[in-house]
């Protein structure tokens, strides 16, 4: 069954429950007030034929009802204690027997009802005592046939509104959850259409207001398929990048194989050739798995005090021997910073920013590299006199394997791979900071690392992120 039809059923339902529970309360209540209505009648009669009765000086009972004023629908009977009809209303003269002869004999009132000659009546039973005995019975009772009939069409007019009301109700819930799920199925219609086509570029058309469930469930699928583009378009490119870093140590490693073998001898040349090449894929190989290990949550990160401004000592001097007389290499203001995490870690991201400063920087330039304080930050600044980034490649330079290959090239020793970045911004996040690229004017990049200062213990602060 269609959720269309469920809801349908499940409104019809609702609808019809509702009505049988008023509807039993109208019934109940308009027959429990006509009743005590009858009863009250009955019981006023009865009261007045009570003020009547007479027992003569013999200990008969005299009854006269000539002074009582009776309706056209209620019938009178007094009966002696012998059973012997004393007295009876015009209406019942032909009447020889009781209208209830179940209750002649009772000592207490007694309210039944009966059947008389084919007619419904209610019967109210009273003895008359006089001197604490019984000296006789009256019998009074009107015809119900008027409350069988007001029943009888009040449960009709219930039930047939109640049949009514729940056909309506079954048919306006049909339509309006049409109205309400035809989205739906715009949703199930598009996504069959972008699985067939393999298209994630489609998205889900919807009119209706963006702040209703259903506007809220398809800007939310529109999200995903956004998300799930993104992602797809970017394992497309992950895989051609790396099959692209791939290639071309292993063209340069076959190459050399075969001229080994057509001169059938070893080059010392070609040997080192492709010991350069071997191991340039083995530190391809080496950062994706970090890459994947970081990604994944299974690369744990040390939580340790770290004298940041030693760290970058070290890692400038590190670093010298790469710059060398080919560009100046400055240190343009430290402080004494103090910070939580791994310093394996952090020192990688040092080497790597400056060593892409000295690479992207043409002879004659110059890196200046900081570290200073801004409010509860350390502030690191690497900055350079190279090409520049250009402004379209600013926002992906993050990603792996992305280079700006118009400005910034590759080095000819063919070191890089377009992963280095990538490590040190997840680095950088996991360490709670922020890590910014910026052009200088009139040329040249800036890096800006932000890591948050230690406070206390390193292992205080690590066991509260984890509770």
């Amino acid at each position: 069954m269609t959720l269309r039809a469920r809801l349908a059923f499940l409104y019809t339902f609702i609808v019809g429950g509702i009505l049988l529970l008023f509807g039993t309360a109208v019934y109940v209540t308009v027959s429990v007030i006509l009743t005590n209505q009858i009863n009250y009648t009955l019981g006023n009669v009865a009261a007045q034929v009570i003020d009547q009765a007479r027992v003569n000086q013999q200990g008969d009972l005299e009854v006269s009802l000539a002074d009582i004023n009776l309706f056209a629908d209620v019938y009178v009977q007094v009966w002696t204690r012998d059973h012997q009809l004393l007295a009876f209303s015009d209406n019942v003269r032909g009447l020889n027997r009781p209208l209830d002869a179940v209750s002649m004999g009772a000592v207490d009132n007694v309210l039944r009802d009966v059947t008389v000659s084919g007619v419904h009546l209610q019967v109210l039973t009273v003895p008359i005592v006089a001197s604490n005995r019984i000296t006789g019975v009256i019998q009074v009772g009107t015809s119900l046939t008027s409350l069988d009939i007001i029943q009888t069409i009040l449960l009709r007019v219930l039930f047939g509104g109640a049949i009514i009301s729940m056909a309506v109700a079954g048919l306006v819930a049909w339509i309006s959850t049409q109205q309400a799920l035809s989205p739906l199925e715009t949703v199930t219609q598009t996504a069959l259409q972008i699985t067939r086509a393999d298209d994630l570029s489609r998205r889900i058309p919807y009119q209706g207001p963006q702040t209703d469930e259903v506007g809220q469930l398809i800007h939310a699928f529109n999200q995903t398929l956004s998300r799930l583009e993104k992602l797809f378009n970017t394992q497309r490119r992950f895989l051609a990048d790396v099959g692209h870093e791939l290639r071309t140590p292993l063209t340069v490693i076959k190459g050399n194989v075969d001229l080994m073998r057509r001169m059938n001898c070893t080059d010392d040349e070609s040997l080192d050739s492709i010991d350069n090449e071997v191991s340039r894929l083995t530190r391809l190989v080496g950062d994706l798995l970090l890459l994947a290990q970081a990604e994944s949550g299974r690369l744990p990160l040390a939580r340790e005090t770290i004298e940041l401004d030693t760290l970058l000592l070290e890692a400038m001097q590190q670093m010298s021997v790469l710059a060398r007389d080919r560009l100046q290499l400055k240190l343009e203001t430290i402080d004494q910073v103090l910070v939580c995490g791994d310093a394996d870690r952090l020192k990688q991201v040092l080497v790597n920013l400056i060593g892409n400063a000295i690479q992207y920087t043409p002879p004659g330039g110059e890196v200046t590299v900081g570290l200073g304080k801004v409010d509860e930050r350390a502030r690191l600044t690497i900055s350079d006199t190279g090409p520049g980034i250009p402004a379209e490649d600013l926002p992906h330079i993050f990603e792996r394997f992305y280079r700006g290959e118009k400005s910034r090239t590759r080095s000819k020793d063919g070191k890089g791979f377009g992963l280095g970045l990538s490590i040190a911004y997840w680095i950088v996040r996991n360490h709670g900071g922020q890590i910014e690229v910026t052009n200088r004017d009139p040329h040249g990049t800036t890096f800006c690392i932000w890591l948050p200062l230690a406070k206390g213990s390193c292992r205080e602060e690590a066991q509260q992120d984890i509770q």
